[in-house]
């Protein structure tokens, strides 16, 4: 078994045609290893979230491969494809975009499992199982999305997410929205998560002083392009390209190096 697990290609997306065609991703090469997190850094335009929906075939790029554990994901279909959007799940940056308001805490979380096939007396029993795993007790599944706070409804998406038991978790922006108390909350459940079950992360944000507390090893995009990839020490530390040290710079005091 190889100890990659997300190998990325050569991957160009345009949108439109012609004279007025934008080049959103610009020949991305990266790999992700089973058990790690990759964060991948840069500002709003920099074709962070573009990468990850074609990570996530919600929109195949224009051109390159992309590999999930050693098979072509543009090549999926049917049941293949199913089994690996089980295997590939996202924790959006306001987890409204993934919690129907209309929808029970229980329902929400369960829809992956009822995508997967899991029958009803195993999903109640993951559903259960999942809101311990992020800190919520068990009989918030039976309530609603607004009684919740922002940092216990993130919670709540990441046991959505998490239900299915994936091997691998995109996580847009997942703290950006919360107080900087709730982040650091937020941020360490994660860290234990995959201490737990071996998940492995894409971590996108604009931030490097927060990928600096979860990242493995970080990639930082600029204008569609990969410009710097190495350690978190490495690009915190000794960062090689102009652009992270801007974003270094830019960085609070408190969280420098």
């Amino acid at each position: 078994m190889s100890d990659t697990l997300l190998r990325v290609d050569g991957v160009t997306q345009r949108f439109g045609h012609g004279e007025h065609a934008t080049l959103a991703l610009d020949d991305v090469s990266l790999e992700v290893r089973r058990g790690e997190t990759l964060g991948l850094v840069g500002e709003s335009g920099s074709g962070k979230s573009t990468l990850a929906r074609a990570i996530l075939l919600m929109r195949r790029p224009s051109s390159g491969r992309i590999e999930f554990d050693g098979g072509e994901v543009a090549r999926l279909r049917g049941s293949a494809l199913r089994t690996h959007r089980r295997r590939v799940q996202m924790v959006f940056q306001d987890p409204n975009d993934s919690l129907d308001p209309r929808f029970t805490v229980a329902r929400s979380i369960a829809e992956p499992l009822v995508a997967a096939g899991m029958g009803a007396a195993s999903r109640r029993a993951r559903v259960v199982e999942s809101l311990h795993q992020v800190g919520l007790p068990g009989d918030a599944a039976g309530r609603f999305p607004h009684e919740f706070s922002g940092g216990q409804r993130q919670r709540i998406a990441i046991a959505r997410a998490m239900a299915a038991k994936p091997e691998f978790v995109v996580l847009d922006e997942p703290t950006s929205a919360l107080d900087v108390s709730v982040q650091a909350q937020v941020l360490n459940l994660l860290v234990r998560l995959q201490e737990e079950t071996g998940v492995t992360y894409l971590f996108i944000t604009h931030n490097l002083a927060v990928v600096h507390h979860v990242a493995h090893r970080v990639a930082v995009m600029r204008n569609g392009r990969v410009v710097e990839e190495g350690t978190g020490e490495q690009v915190m530390t000794r960062p090689q390209d102009a652009y992270t040290r801007e974003l270094l710079e830019s960085m609070p005091v408190l969280y420098r190096t």
